[in-house]
């Protein structure tokens, strides 16, 4: 459930952060159906999917050197810190010899981690996220560390809510690393120029949040990955 304003931390205590507070604090029986919703369909999809996920496994140990999973540490709700769970697509410490996102023609990319990134099957471990309540199916795509601390006092508002798996901007954004192919700064662009349009979609999201919309998401997010083309 959301928490009462009086126990938000104090950086979230903002005029910036109150308006998009109170949007949910009246939906906040929605917020209790997602998490519901988030996580019995995860424990489902986990059981269906154990197989297929241990196949990928074993590719990715055969592909490269390494472990399994890329555990990097990300943001969601009120701030908490966690260590995302994602099936590791790069060579072994890559977050050490590069940015913290990726370009289009990354060398960093392995080739099994190639193909996993096409179809965002990378992203299945993050079933284990859901649920342990740190992400959920639709929401705010959970942002490296150094990324969130550059955050504009509304954009904290993406933090009311856990982070997600997938959400419009990630729709609108499904090829973010070939708008930074090229940049001679990555980070600079990144924070500059590509966050505060991802940002303007998640605030917006927020501003108009309904759990209805939030299976919509996942459906075209489904239907994107298999091709569909949105504008």
């Amino acid at each position: 459930m959301l928490k009462s304003w009086e126990e938000l931390p104090d950086f979230m205590k903002t005029p910036e952060v109150r308006p998009y507070w109170e949007v949910l604090w009246k939906r906040r029986w929605q917020l209790l159906v997602k998490r519901i919703f988030d996580f019995i369909v995860a424990v489902i999809l986990l059981i269906i999917l154990v197989i297929p996920m241990t196949v990928i496994a074993v590719a990715i140990k055969m592909d490269s050197e390494g472990p399994i999973f890329y555990r990097q540490e990300r943001v969601t709700t009120y701030g908490k810190h966690f260590r995302i769970h994602k099936f590791r697509t790069m060579v072994t410490n890559a977050d050490k010899i590069g940015t913290a996102v990726t370009v289009g023609e990354d060398p960093r990319i392995t080739r099994v981690g190639s193909r996993l990134r096409r179809l965002r099957l990378d992203e299945l471990p993050q079933l284990l996220d859901v649920i342990q309540g740190n992400m959920s199916f639709v929401g705010t795509r959970p942002e490296a560390v150094k990324y969130v601390e550059k955050y504009k006092p509304e954009w904290n508002a993406t933090l009311l809510m856990p982070a997600g798996i997938t959400s419009e901007c990630s729709i609108r954004y499904k090829d973010e690393d070939k708008l930074l192919d090229g940049a001679d700064d990555v980070d600079r662009v990144y924070v500059e120029e590509v966050l505060p349009r991802k940002m303007n979609w998640n605030i917006d999201s927020i501003r108009n949040y309904s759990f209805w919309v939030d299976l919509s998401t996942m459906l075209r997010t489904v239907l994107v990955v298999f091709g569909k083309e949105y504008v």
